[in-house]
């Protein structure tokens, strides 16, 4: 048998009715954060190129810079995030993808991959991400990229070398689309130069 809702049972389903119409409303309304990507350096060209094999490693990262968002420092210590970018996947995924086209643009040496690929590797390319973001400086917002780069003997497992690669771009605002232009140039930067360090070991 059906009952009609008393007073107060209907006020409470008049107001949840409204809660969930509100949130709908708001979620339609949404505008969805635009996306960017980082390229892979591909105008150049890098001494060496043996016969060996290398596995680029997932780099790692802080938890701050272990996200799709884009780290802006405005100093003091302080670590905040753009609010109208962020990148097309997590950070390290990014910068690995990014590393891997850059040794098979810039380098004699093709046969480069991930762990878990299947591949014997002679080498293990190892990066930690230092610095990674927009830093507001006295001279205005800079594009930091900073790297630290191992180079580890697969079968040995010893540190065959190690190096630490920076570029710092001048941004011409802070807004997401010359934010990323910035920090895309300055990647070129450390890319090549991580690739033609590494390249002359083979």
């Amino acid at each position: 048998m059906l009952t009609r809702p008393t007073g107060l049972m209907a006020s409470a389903a008049r107001i949840a009715f409204g809660l969930v119409l509100a949130f709908g409303l708001a979620a339609c309304g949404a505008s969805p954060v635009p996306t960017y990507n980082l390229t892979a350096p591909g105008s150049f060209q890098a001494t060496g190129g043996g016969s060996g094999q290398l596995v680029v490693a997932v780099p790692v990262a802080l938890a701050v810079l272990d996200t799709d968002k884009i780290v802006v420092e405005p100093g003091g210590g302080q670590v905040t995030y753009l609010s109208d970018a962020q990148w097309s996947d997590r950070l390290p995924a990014l910068l690995q993808a990014r590393t891997i086209q850059a040794f098979e643009n810039g380098s004699k040496l093709k046969r480069v991959a991930r762990p878990g690929d299947g591949v014997n590797a002679d080498y293990l390319l190892v990066t930690d991400v230092r610095s990674f973001g927009l830093r507001i400086t006295p001279e205005g917002p800079m594009a930091v990229v900073e790297l630290s780069a191992k180079l580890i003997g697969a079968q040995s497992g010893r540190i065959l070398a190690a190096e630490v690669f920076k570029a710092r771009v001048p941004a011409a605002g802070t807004s997401g689309e010359v934010v990323t232009l910035a920090l895309d140039q300055a990647t070129d930067q450390v890319l090549v130069a991580l690739v033609r360090w590494a390249s002359r070991r083979f």
